[in-house]
């Protein structure tokens, strides 16, 4: 049977720096307030003129640049992003068209919020095993800060704007690259983290969230390496959805994985949503942090109170 492995990653933000201060000067909030409650010293922003399948078609371009391919070499484009205001043409769709493709690759969209690209990727990972692709993009695209309330100090410390994208390709079954998915949800708390609204604005309940994550996901995360055939103190590094140092360091530690890197991408990029595991996963890379072939937990959670997570072979 035929698997899947990713073959090389690709990241972007935009220019523009928001720090703390910055953001005092709007509410009424401090570095020192905002550091020890989220962990974040500075995020991202995309200006008018940077719309999120920019960001996106960036990001994918440095990933089919480290593959060593051309656009026309793709056959599935997933983009996976909450902040696309436009109904038609979806996201994945005007990346195509903004990096050329001269094919005829399938197009869609996953609104899954946080947990959007360990979705993607897993349904990239499903396409290529059942023989419907044999190279995908797959993308996590934001621009929280189009959605964010600038008057509500518990959410605006939080946002921020990026792109990450992943090759993945098809292999043999012996050298797959992508462990099975651990997905689901608690649709009855879909409450608990918000895009509504018009125009859309973003909201949660921040307590209803961390308790969540910091009491639910460690025995999921668990349960994926399981899945993978292989234990948390043999991973190399964990990527987890950038929501909140807060809740990244107190999960880490509980999943039990002491021999690996943590990504805490969040710190200076704030949370990107979809964007946040590919673009830390990405740098991680870029900086030789995780060694080619080792396993690496990625693990998304948030809105609708969704979670996906799966242990990849690093490219």
């Amino acid at each position: 049977m035929t698997a899947s492995r990713v073959v090389a990653l690709g990241h972007y933000q935009p220019a523009k720096v928001l720090t703390n201060d910055d953001l005092a000067a709007l509410v009424d909030t401090n570095d020192e307030w905002i550091r020890s409650r989220v962990g974040i010293r500075t995020r991202r922003m995309a200006g008018p003129d940077e719309p999120v399948d920019e960001l996106a078609a960036q990001a994918a371009g440095k990933a089919l640049a480290g593959a060593g391919l051309t656009p026309d070499d793709i056959d599935l484009v997933l983009v996976a992003t909450s902040t696309a205001i436009d109904r038609s043409p979806n996201m994945a769709a005007r990346v195509a068209a903004r990096l050329g493709m001269g094919g005829s690759p399938a197009v869609m969209d996953l609104n899954v919020v946080c947990s959007g690209f360990t979705h993607a990727l897993a349904t990239a990972d499903h396409a290529i095993r059942a023989g419907s692709a044999t190279r995908a993009l797959v993308i996590g695209a934001d621009k929280m800060t189009e959605i964010t309330d600038w008057t509500d100090r518990t959410t605006c410390v939080l946002t921020g704007d990026g792109a990450g994208a992943a090759v993945v390709e098809a292999c043999p079954d012996g050298a797959a690259g992508i462990g099975p998915v651990l997905w689901g949800s608690v649709p009855e708390m879909g409450h608990a983290v918000r895009i509504e609204g018009s125009p859309p604005v973003f909201a949660q309940e921040g307590q209803s969230v961390y308790r969540w994550t910091t009491s639910r996901l460690p025995a999921l995360a668990r349960k994926v390496c399981e899945k993978s055939g292989i234990t948390p103190e043999e991973l190399a590094a964990v990527v987890l959805h950038q929501a909140n140092l807060r809740i990244i360091e107190p999960l880490a530690a509980k999943i039990g994985a002491v021999n690996a890197v943590v990504a805490k991408d969040v710190v200076d990029s704030g949370n990107t949503s979809a964007a946040s595991i590919p673009m830390a996963l990405s740098k991680l890379v870029e900086r030789g942090e995780v060694p080619s072939g080792a396993p690496v937990l990625l693990f998304g959670f948030g809105g609708n109170l969704s979670y996906a997570g799966q242990v990849i072979s690093c490219p």
